[in-house]
């Protein structure tokens, strides 16, 4: 089993600034996919970053190329979500999650996920 919790969300004005961390925890391996979603309201929940953790290129969403950088800490076993350049569509609820698989397939897909924290908020004012 594994635990994630999120944190560093937040209210911001649009341009601004924010970094979420998820704290990883439990039976980690490192042969994970660790990956960040957001799900705004009346919306599906969407892939927005997400990196192999033992290493390898990230992937991002097009909407957020660019503006966002996801990042990875071994020594404290978690991922980071550096989000510059904040737009009010960026507002949602933004969620860890990690899959125990690290197959490009899927990768975007929030089903083939088997672990997800507890969500944080972010919300952009204009």
């Amino acid at each position: 089993q594994v635990q994630l919790v999120e944190s560093g969300g937040g209210l911001v004005q649009a341009g601004g600034s924010l970094r979420l961390s998820c704290a990883a925890s439990g039976r980690f391996f490192r042969n994970v996919y660790m990956a960040w979603f957001r799900q705004a309201p009346g919306k599906e929940r969407e892939f927005v970053a997400g990196v192999t953790w033992s290493g390898g290129s990230s992937r991002y969403a097009d909407s957020v190329k660019g503006r966002f950088t996801i990042t990875r800490d071994y020594a404290k076993n978690t991922v980071y979500l550096q989000m510059n350049s904040l737009e009010p569509d960026d507002t949602a609820v933004y969620y860890c999650a990690v899959r125990e698989s690290t197959s490009v397939v899927g990768t975007t897909t929030p089903t083939s996920y088997n672990y997800w924290g507890q969500g944080t908020q972010v919300t952009v004012s204009s």
